[in-house]
């Protein structure tokens, strides 16, 4: 039964998935390090003066922010090469082209940005604008998305497919 609260599923490579999943690990074994890094600072004395123990308290905030981003990411995660469709889709290597620019082609893979250390390519999030503006488009497709600077922004996708890590 769908509650509707579900995060959407994020494709990642098995090299992304692997290297997310050991930065999970250790931030999990450095939970000890940080908590004996605020104690420390807390004997410290006064705690509203206390620069280091306000800094171990933000840094512990920080970790364990990336540590509940990381775990949701991992549960929802689609490992593995994305499948061969008809429709652009999460996992795709895309090229476009922009309208007002037909000669100049941009080529990039749609998908999580955790993956952009893995490739060379650009990374658009699929929930960017433009990644969801040519999300079930085909070849010959024009697409329009608005810009953050307002602007109608038309682009046609040209071709995808599966990108293979």
């Amino acid at each position: 039964m769908s509650t509707g609260n579900e995060a959407p599923a994020t494709w990642l490579s098995q090299d992304a998935f692997d290297r997310l999943q050991g930065e999970l690990d250790e931030l999990i074994a450095n939970r000890p390090v940080i908590a004996a890094e605020i104690n420390a600072r807390r004997e410290e004395g006064d705690l509203r003066e206390n620069g280091g123990y306000h800094a171990a308290r933000e840094e512990q905030g920080k970790a364990e922010g990336r540590i509940l981003y990381l775990k949701e990411l991992l549960r929802t995660a689609k490992v593995g090469g994305a499948q061969a469709a008809d429709v652009v889709s999460p996992g795709m290597v895309v090229t476009i082209y922009f309208d007002d620019d037909k000669d100049d082609t941009e080529t990039f893979l749609l998908g999580s940005r955790e993956i952009a250390s893995t490739t060379e390519l650009t990374v658009y999030s699929p929930e960017s604008a433009l990644g969801q503006a040519i999300l079930g488009g085909r070849a010959g497709q024009t697409c329009t998305y608005t810009a953050p600077s307002g602007a109608d922004i038309k682009v046609t996708v040209v071709s995808f497919e599966p990108f293979s890590g």
